[in-house]
């Protein structure tokens, strides 16, 4: 069983900047791939970025590709995801998730879900 707690969402105005963190627990979670997703007022879950179990692959959406950065410390099982330059779009719930394996961009298969934190960005 992995679980996961998500961590540093909060309120900023646009072009701010956060970094959210994501506690990784369980056996084995430094092998499993880690991935944020966000879900906004009346839209669906999206995938937000990716990255793979040694930190070496990344994936971003093409919304926040420039902006946001995925990383991991896996000596600490953290992952991190560093937003800069917010826009008002961003403000979501923001996920993070984990799978085995492969990078993908699909929600449904990642096996292992955090409580969510939240990200609102104002004007």
């Amino acid at each position: 069983q992995v679980q996961l707690v998500e961590s540093g969402g909060g309120l900023v105005q646009a072009g701010g900047s956060l970094r959210l963190s994501c506690a990784a627990s369980g056996r084995p979670s430094s092998t499993y791939v880690m991935g944020w997703f966000r879900q906004g007022p009346g839209k669906e879950r999206a995938f937000v970025a990716a990255i793979s179990w040694n930190g070496r692959t990344t994936d971003y959406a093409d919304s926040v590709k420039g902006r946001f950065t995925i990383s991991r410390d896996i000596a600490k099982n953290t992952v991190y995801l560093q937003m800069n330059s917010l826009k008002l779009e961003d403000t979501a719930v923001y996920y993070c998730a984990a799978k085995r394996t492969t990078i993908t961009r699909t929600a449904g298969a990642y096996d292992y879900w955090g409580q969510g934190t939240q990200v609102t960005v104002s004007s």
